[in-house]
Order: structure tokens, then sequence, then C-alpha cells
């Protein structure tokens, strides 16, 4: 499936979706690394088995287009009012509603408008500035599961640093503001859901979780 991205776009001075496209990408690396992250995430996906998705930090909807053509029940929602256009107008060239894509903070969401049974947060919490209070405000809206992800690190840096990638940063990918290994990735995520499975595929952290409520 082919998408209009972001390109590395900014709003408000800070980076939206994605600088470039990974999902259709030649490099067999890349490729390898999405087929990993697709195989996983799907399987999690399958394991939860949901009437309902609601992905937050949904970029150009890559993910919720793909999950409505296999006939699930999914929308998404981002803070970046750019890329949420970007993702409606993805949503029309694939004849599906743009309305499954809204404008939304992960600090305001709210039960009564955003709940769904699976809630998948991917490639998120590592670029906001306060983990802790967006894993407050999913807590608040997980019916049932959770599937989270983040980047594994400090592999994640050491891998863009030998592909030769933002070397001044010591590999770090802008907009990455939060750096978890795996296993104080799963200690903070454990303080509010209940983690019942957990992947590795690389370079990512990728768990599965569960409401306590």
């Amino acid at each position: 499936m082919t998408i209009k991205i972001s390109g590395g776009a900014k709003e408000n001075g800070v980076v939206i979706g994605n600088s470039y496209d990974k999902y259709s990408s030649n490099n067999p690396i890349v490729k390898w690394m999405m087929k990993g992250f697709e195989s996983t995430l799907s399987d999690f996906v399958i394991k939860s088995s949901p009437n309902s998705i609601h992905e937050i930090g949904c970029g150009e909807g890559y993910w919720v287009l793909k999950w409505n053509q296999q006939g699930l029940s999914a929308r998404g929602c981002d803070f970046s009012s750019e890329v949420i256009d970007i993702a409606k107008e993805n949503a029309k060239s694939y004849n599906l509603l743009p309305s499954l894509f809204t404008c939304r903070n992960i600090y305001d969401l709210e039960a009564n408008q955003d709940s769904a049974d699976l809630v998948v947060c991917c490639e998120v919490l590592e670029h906001i500035d306060n983990p802790e209070k967006g894993l407050e405000a999913l807590q608040r809206i997980v019916k049932n599961d959770l599937i989270i992800s983040v980047p594994r690190e400090p592999l994640w840096c050491l891998l863009n640093m030998t592909r030769g990638k933002y070397i001044s940063r010591l590999g770090n990918t802008p907009g990455h503001i939060q750096h978890w290994s795996k296993s104080s990735f799963i200690n903070l995520v454990s303080k509010y859901f209940d983690v019942i499975d957990i992947r590795s595929p690389l370079p990512w952290t990728m768990l599965l979780c569960r409401s306590r409520s």
C-alpha cells in the first residue's frame, strides 16, 4: 500500500509523520525491519481480536487504512492537524472515509470519545515530553488491550550511525527526546498496564498490554 507522507515536515517546530516512506522503501534492510514490525503488530492485533481499534499518533494513517481494508473497525488521531489532513487525503485515495481521522493530543484523550477495545500507540512516547502523563491518558481509553512500541536504545542510535545518519546527534533521530532500553520500557509501562506479551522486532520494543480496570 502506497500513501502520501509528510516527508519530515514540522508543525510548531515539531517533526510530524514520517521523514521518508519506510512502508514502500526498496532498501533491503528497511524492508526487513518493517516486515518484522508489521508481523509483530499483526500478531498482537490477532491475539487481541478487537471489535474496535483506535491508533494514537497515527501519522499519515497507514495502519488505520490497512486495518480497514482488512475489515477491521479502526480509526486514528494525531496531534498534528497537518498530518491529519494528509491522512484524510490518503483515506480518500483508498475510497475510505476521511472522518476516520481526527486531530487529538495524547494528553487530552477522554474515555467518552476516544475509547476502544484495542488502543495502538506505536512510535509515540519517544516524541513527547511527559511519557508518564501520556500513559495515564492511555489508561483512560483502553477498554481491553494496548499495543505500544518505542525504538530500542542504544541499538536504534547505533544503527543510525552505522548507516551514516545523524552523526552530529550521535545517531539520535530528530524528534526523539526520550530513550529506553527494553527493560526500562517494560518497567515504565508496567506501572500502568499488565504486560502480557513482549516482542523485540529489530530495532524496537513492542508490548501487548491489558487494562487493569
